[in-house]
């Protein structure tokens, strides 16, 4: 690849059919125009811009970058540092929010953000990108912090390149994983898998959810109880460790529009009112987990949460993907249902040098939180 071109859009509606044509991408529901529409088109509050790398006017490289405005204790949360620390970077900050410009997906967790045609030079293409990200980077003001974000262990050989551009890599917490057996064709058939311990957790689950009447939702189920939908899913981002923005779940409903049965939103009802729901979408051949949404005043009494999780599997079985991908936070009770950590990793960097040399200074002292992982599963010995 040698005569590379790029460009950047403010509005997905501007990339031609062409240029989607040449990048061959939108197999990946995630990097498909409808997708990226309906956030886009819910979200006006994040600035959206997406950068196209071309090769002989052949579009062979694809970029998501979305800015937005976020609170330096939101970013604190859910990590360790020691006291002094924290207190330098509320003073580098003010104490304010800060603007940060995403190259991802910031909603999702993975990789949701970089696509690269194959075939091609990837190490140049993305040269190209953090080029340009730098250019974007440099007209817009204030601009605090630019992020990479949730990079695989796989990719890395080829991400950390973007060290060469004064990014600083730096492990998040992990994506939840749970892989699903081909021999599972019921629930029933993944619990007989489960160690008794583990067995008797997920029939409690189910047992002292009786109460909850559960269905799908359908286009009008999303008029009807959008407002509500909306509560419960602020209830839950509420009490997560880290949250970038508040989606608008009018997004739900392009989604649905879009994806049809392939996303799925599940709706809890208790007495005759909703206090819970998951969401999930079916791409290719696995499901992803997205958003959910819990009253925490009735969790508990009708173990929502965990009723929750054991639907995933469920679902996951019905539509015979391969895994399931239950994202970040509560890692813990997600590996008491078979899920286990997969490493991610995101590059960071302040455009003004001296302030990037102290959040890189920062980064080297984090540390995750850690948590307790279980091993759910019988092993050979034990089946």
């Amino acid at each position: 690849m040698s005569h590379l071109n790029v460009v950047t859009y403010n509005s997905v509606n501007h990339i031609s059919s062409q240029q989607w044509d040449g990048l061959e991408c939108t197999n990946n529901v995630y990097f498909s125009p409808e997708f990226l529409k309906s956030f886009e088109v819910a979200n006006p509050r994040i600035d959206f811009k997406y950068i196209i790398v071309e090769d002989n006017n052949k579009a062979v490289a694809l970029a998501l970058i979305q800015t937005i405005e976020l609170g330096v204790d939101v970013i604190l949360k859910n990590i360790k540092l020691a006291s002094w620390l924290k207190k330098l970077f509320h003073g580098l900050f003010c104490n304010n929010s800060m603007k940060i410009m995403t190259n991802g997906n910031i909603f999702l967790s993975g990789e949701h953000g970089l696509y690269l045609k194959k075939g091609i030079d990837k190490i140049q293409a993305l040269g190209a990108i953090a080029s340009e990200i730098n250019i974007i980077a440099k007209n817009t003001k204030p601009l605090h912090a630019i992020v990479l974000k949730d990079f695989l262990q796989d990719s890395l050989q080829l991400t950390n390149h973007f060290e060469n551009y004064d990014f600083t890599a730096m492990r998040v917490e992990p994506n939840l994983i749970l892989k699903l057996h081909s021999g599972w064709e019921s629930f029933d058939d993944y619990k007989k898998d489960l160690k008794s311990k583990y067995r008797v957790k997920v029939n409690k689950a189910d047992a002292t959810s009786s109460s909850l009447k559960a269905r799908l939702f359908n286009e009008e189920d999303f008029a009807t109880y959008k407002d509500e939908l909306q509560k419960l899913y602020e209830n839950t981002i509420a009490n997560a460790d880290f949250n970038a923005q508040v989606l608008n779940l009018d997004t739900y409903i392009h989604l649905r529009a879009i994806f049809h049965d392939d996303f799925i939103v599940k709706a809890y009802f208790y007495e005759d009112k909703l206090v819970g729901f998951l969401s999930a979408l079916a791409n290719n051949n696995h499901l992803d987990a997205h958003f959910i949404g819990l009253n925490y005043d009735l969790n508990r009494q009708h173990a929502i949460y965990p009723r929750i999780l054991n639907d995933y599997v469920r679902i996951g079985i019905e539509k015979r993907v391969s895994h399931i991908n239950f994202g970040r936070t509560a890692s813990e009770i997600k590996t008491t249902i078979g899920a286990t950590p997969v490493n991610l990793t995101c590059y960071i960097k302040h455009k003004r040098s001296f302030l990037n040399s102290i959040i890189k200074f920062i980064i080297k002292r984090v540390k995750l939180k850690e948590f307790k992982q279980h091993h759910p599963f019988k092993t050979k010995k034990e089946a």
